[in-house]
């Protein structure tokens, strides 16, 4: 299958009311504009448009979507708006297997090219296998639990049913942790984290796990330990919507997984039963001199649907479902940071009582206090920044995603086309020879 497109590039920052809930059944009085559909993702629509373009002012040509141009080929992609302040990039490649006594796994190489003055060398490569990337993400959870940390690829998968060391698989893996470091770069305040500086510059790893650096912040020790005695009487509205908005999207995200996953496997069924089809036509050629060769014909054609619909079973199986897969944990990585944050609104909550009951006059707000206040500010604003940078990323996203799947089965379906057409010649009558 051919590699990922190029991300899209951003439609601009919108505000947290202005949230898109684009796969929402129905809308809720209640949460009001938090669960107002986003135009950017009703994508039938805009391609029905004449006057379609992008942010960035690129006009789509949709008059012909049947084409045999690409439609991902028409549209003027930029790698990245922001590259001139940019800093530092990451990238992960070249996977390869150790099989050692105790076990066998995958490592892969993780390049690092930076101008930060945190880092000591313009440029680092490291290799890195799944453990060290799930290492880092609990780093970043410790450390950073206001904010919103990318999720990682499954890490087990079915005995028997997918090989974890096979082409597919590890490629697939692959591009899930570019991303996922990805995504770290991009990100304002995780980037700079000195877990992930390690993890980009160590040459042993595991020499520094067993150190152990004791980097939590004051934030990350102060949620750490709260536990869960607190309970809290309700979420502000703003803080409910984006709860209420998580919950319907996971669940829609997964109904379209489930049923994506079941067509697949019914194509590949069809596939098995194309296989066998088409060959039956070329042994019935051998026999029937004056029909060999439009059998043959018709046994060609059916060998050319089966192999433009194996590109396209592939294309869903290697690019779209893991995006859907992607966006599932990501909504549940934000759910956890909004339960981090109704613990520390509670706790808040909890000391204000205390304080109202106690009967001394106190000519201020006792210290402790205070610095809960500050902790469920700075968890409301590190939440909102995210989930903002998060809807952005997902409108690029999910652009790409279905443009990409237009674009695939636009390329599926000329092939048939092509191929059946290709035999209407020989099975038209021609006039007879004296």
């Amino acid at each position: 299958a051919a590699g990922a497109p190029k991300p899209l590039p951003s439609s601009g920052p919108k505000s947290l009311r202005e949230m898109p809930h684009p796969l929402a059944t129905s809308s809720s009085e209640e949460m009001g504009p938090a669960l107002t559909p986003s135009p950017d993702l009703l994508l039938p629509r805009s391609i029905a448009d004449k006057d379609l373009s992008l942010p960035n002012g690129t006009p789509v040509d949709t008059s012909s979507p049947a084409s045999s141009s690409s439609l991902l080929n028409r549209l003027q992609l930029d790698d990245d708006l922001d590259g001139e302040t940019r800093d530092l990039f990451v990238t992960v490649d070249d996977p390869k297997k150790h099989v050692c006594t105790m076990e066998t796994y995958i490592t892969y190489r993780v390049t690092t090219k930076t101008t930060r003055a945190e880092f000591d060398l313009p440029e680092y490569s490291v290799r890195r296998r799944y453990q060290d990337f799930d290492w880092l993400r609990n780093k970043l959870e410790e450390s950073q639990p206001t904010h919103l940390i990318p999720p990682l690829p499954e890490k087990f998968v079915v005995k028997g049913v997918v090989d974890r060391f096979s082409e597919e698989f590890v490629e697939t893996r692959r591009k899930a942790l570019d991303k996922f470091l990805k995504r770290i770069t991009d990100h304002p305040v995780l980037s700079f984290n000195e877990h992930f500086n390690v993890f980009l510059t160590a040459k042993d790893l595991n020499a520094y796990k067993k150190q152990g650096m004791a980097l939590l912040s004051k934030m990350g020790e102060s949620v750490k330990y709260v536990t869960g005695g607190y309970k809290l009487r309700s979420r502000p509205l703003e803080f409910a919507a984006i709860g209420e908005y998580l919950d319907t999207f996971s669940l829609k995200l997964g109904t379209i997984d489930r049923i994506a996953q079941r067509i697949i496997k019914e194509q590949l069924e069809y596939l098995v039963e194309l296989r066998e089809y088409g060959p039956v036509y070329s042994t019935w050629g051998a026999l029937e001199v004056e029909l060999s060769e439009p059998l043959e014909g018709l046994s060609a054609c059916i060998g050319n649907c089966c192999t433009a619909l194996e590109e396209l079973s592939e294309d869903m199986t290697e690019d779209f479902l893991p995006v859907l897969r992607e966006y599932i944990l990501y909504s549940e990585s934000m759910k956890n940071v909004l339960k981090k944050r109704d613990q520390v609104q509670a706790e808040y909550e909890a000391k204000l009582e205390a304080v109202a009951l106690k009967k001394e006059d106190r000519p201020k707000v006792p210290t402790d206090v205070e610095k809960c206040q500050d902790r469920v500010e700075c968890f409301n604003a590190d939440l909102k920044a995210d989930m903002e940078r998060w809807q952005n990323n997902k409108r690029q996203d999910f652009r790409q995603l279905l443009m990409g799947m237009a674009d695939k089965n636009i390329q599926y379906y000329e092939k048939c086309l092509t191929a059946w057409e290709s035999i209407i010649p020989l099975l038209q009558d021609k006039p007879e020879t004296k």
